[in-house]
């Protein structure tokens, strides 16, 4: 059977304060498309043209941000994990941010389908006060479509370094039925929707109120949050029982804390 074997890669620098485009590989159908946008940052646009991932396949993404330079990479659409018929897919993101720099790592959620099999992970390298804000979103199946998860594996391992010491690693892991594992409450809590988001700057405590503000103002009786700052680090949980109350949310959440609105593909 035909499997998906496709990376990409872009980089971006500053000239004359002005952030351009420096580099861009791609390859199989992983697609990078850089929309032309003049009210926000430099944009890039990651494209799964095989439509979504099952057993076997992979998936590499590369993203570097020179000195100085300030860009956003997202997705076109929710990434899927569809049932494998064998193995697992796997997808990886490695991010390299330069002293001064800003990389804004916002893809959309990923959707892990019944009988699933994915292994993601997320590298970053930060130098000196380089900043990155990262999110990640994990949906169980499709509430609105009646979809039911009986059996999934998933792994996602984050590993982030500001000059070559470890600031932050997560790792988590389902294997098997998601009633039983999520229905704690030092787990999800019955949610099946999850995501979680990453402040990684030197003065990321700073912002600790404001992200709280941000979670105030969102509606408790669907959204389950939670935050903390440490050591140059915030980081956000969210949990929700519906994939589209979480959304919503997190654009809540994301317009008011970075004081901007989204890209645009995520409310096309």
């Amino acid at each position: 059977m035909q499997r998906v074997k496709a990376s990409a890669r872009v980089r971006f620098r500053a000239d004359d304060s002005v952030t351009r485009l420096d580099g861009l590989f791609q390859s199989g159908s992983a697609k990078i498309r850089l929309p032309k946008v003049y009210d926000t940052a430099r944009t890039a646009v990651l494209i799964n043209t095989a439509g979504g991932l099952t057993g076997g396949d992979t998936i590499a993404y590369e993203v570097g941000v020179g000195a100085d330079a300030h860009a956003i990479v997202t997705s076109q659409a929710a990434e899927r994990a569809y049932r494998s018929p064998g193995g697992s897919a796997k997808m990886t993101s490695r991010l390299t941010v330069e002293a001064g720099a800003q990389l804004e790592w916002l893809p959309q959620e990923t959707i892990l389908f019944n009988e699933s099999s994915l292994t993601r992970s997320l590298t970053a390298d930060l130098f000196s006060d380089a900043r990155l804000l990262a999110l990640e979103t994990v949906v169980l199946g499709r509430k609105a479509m009646g979809e039911e998860i009986n059996s999934v594996f998933f792994r996602d391992s984050w590993r982030i370094r500001r000059d070559g010491k470890l600031i932050f690693a997560d790792d988590v892991r389902f294997d098997g039925d998601p009633a039983r594992y999520l229905s704690g409450p030092a787990t999800a809590g019955q949610g099946h929707v999850v995501a979680t988001f990453a402040d990684c700057a030197l003065d990321a405590e700073d912002r600790l109120q404001k992200a709280r503000a941000c979670l105030s103002a969102l509606p408790r009786k669907s959204i389950r949050t939670a935050v903390s700052a440490w050591n140059g680090l915030l980081v956000a949980r969210f949990v929700s029982n519906d994939g589209r109350d979480l959304r919503n949310a997190l654009t809540t959440f994301l317009t008011g804390y970075r004081s901007a609105d989204l890209p645009r593909v995520w409310t096309c």
